[in-house]
């Protein structure tokens, strides 16, 4: 289903984020974001002033590098080249455990390490980024760092019996003292890890195609296909034990629709026609459920829901995951509605993330739309990561 100025539309919102992205996003991180002295800051207030003393997550930093190395593959500026080299040097001088290997969580200002914690979220992420400055750059550094980091998940981080990945370790990798992640009790292997581990497997695949890496993506799309995904209620499933009994009911719509297309993208990677037609079928079904049940009639995209009800507030990155479902969802089936949904949320975004005075955008807002008080432009959490990768996407799938 198509109608006449479907193009216009799809040209509107396409121009209008990569200006956005050009002209906001970028630029703060250049200009607000490095410390003079080494690295990132690990946070920056609303107003673009930097919080000297806090410490830098692993986890920021990664998709800092993963940020500007795209820009400049995309783009071929050399001043978005010169932050993905300082970022993956800082990355790789401060974050990877050469000892045991991994990623530390976070560092102290001074570069010393904070938290050891080995979390296999942020491994992710760490070849996430650095696979993709090695793909923009060519350097040979990138790809064994981002190979190194891929045996120690494979290695010590892989559940050979049951498969997937389990989530928490101490330094070491020997088993952790902490009982689940994010408060849920017995919580050894997340959705939220394997869906990253799967982006930054499809990366690295696409750098350096391995026939182990194959099959770790292989089984990371069964496991959403089937473990991490409820098949009755077309949703995620967030949190499991080692045995893939889930642990609490959440619905979280927000990565909801992000799996919907980065399973597209990594059923295409491994170029399976039969597969990309059921991780279509599937895409679709994730979209439809998370718009349904997620989306307020303004446009925005709620987080999530559980039994005390929805999430309060909104934020930043659940808006930019459901333009790029839309948009995915949208060239899947030809179905104009997508694209009309895309720019309903852009234009909320408009309205009340992009920050028009300092730059940027407020990374979490209240539900009526107004600054949640108190939040950061930059924290181990609020990063570029979400809405410079909206922009990137878009670059590619529209023009």
């Amino acid at each position: 289903m198509t109608d006449g100025n479907v193009t216009d539309k799809i040209r509107l919102i396409g121009s209008e984020v990569l200006l956005d992205l050009r002209n906001n996003i970028l630029p703060f991180w250049m200009n607000r974001v490095c410390d003079p002295a080494d690295g990132f800051y690990g946070a920056v207030c609303n107003d673009g002033t930097p919080v000297n003393a806090e410490d830098r997550g692993s986890v920021l930093n990664a998709r800092i590098l993963w940020t500007f190395s795209s820009a400049y593959r995309l783009y071929g500026l050399e001043s978005y080249r010169k932050i993905a080299d300082r970022a993956r040097q800082y990355f790789l001088s401060h974050f990877i455990d050469y000892e045991h290997g991994g990623v530390f969580w976070s560092v102290h200002p001074d570069g010393t390490v904070s938290n050891n914690i080995k979390q296999s979220y942020a491994t992710a992420f760490g070849i996430y980024g650095i696979a993709e400055h090695y793909r923009a750059t060519g350097d040979t550094k990138s790809l064994e760092t981002a190979k190194m980091l891929f045996r120690t998940l494979q290695d010590k981080v892989h559940d050979n019996i049951r498969k997937g990945y389990y989530e928490v370790f101490e330094d070491d990798y020997s088993l952790t003292t902490t009982d689940g992640v994010d408060g849920v009790n017995g919580a050894v292997k997340t959705m939220n890890s394997h869906i990253h581990i799967m982006e930054a497997y499809t990366t690295l695949y696409r750098i350096w195609p391995d026939m182990e890496v194959r099959d770790a993506l292989s089984e990371l799309v069964s496991i959403l296909q089937n473990q991490l995904y409820s098949k009755e209620t077309g949703q995620l499933v967030l949190y499991c034990n080692e045995d893939w009994k889930s642990l609490k009911s959440v619905e979280s719509f927000s990565h909801d629709i992000e799996t919907s297309w980065l399973l597209t993208e990594t059923a295409d990677a491994l170029e399976i026609d039969s597969l990309s037609e059921q991780i279509r079928k599937q895409s679709i079904r994730m979209v439809d459920e998370a718009l349904d049940k997620g989306l307020r009639t303004d446009g925005a995209m709620r987080d999530w829901q559980d039994s005390s009800g929805y999430s309060e507030r909104l934020s930043w990155w659940a808006q930019c995951e459901t333009i790029i479902g839309c948009v995915n969802a949208w060239q899947i089936s030809g179905d104009v509605k997508y694209i009309d949904t895309a720019l309903k949320v852009w234009s909320y975004i408009k309205l009340h993330f992009i920050d028009y005075i300092h730059g940027d955008w407020f990374k979490n807002l209240n539900a009526d739309g107004t600054p949640l008080a108190g939040d950061m432009k930059v924290s181990v959490w609020n990063c570029p990561y979400h809405s410079t990768r909206m922009g990137f996407e878009l670059l590619n799938r529209l023009f």
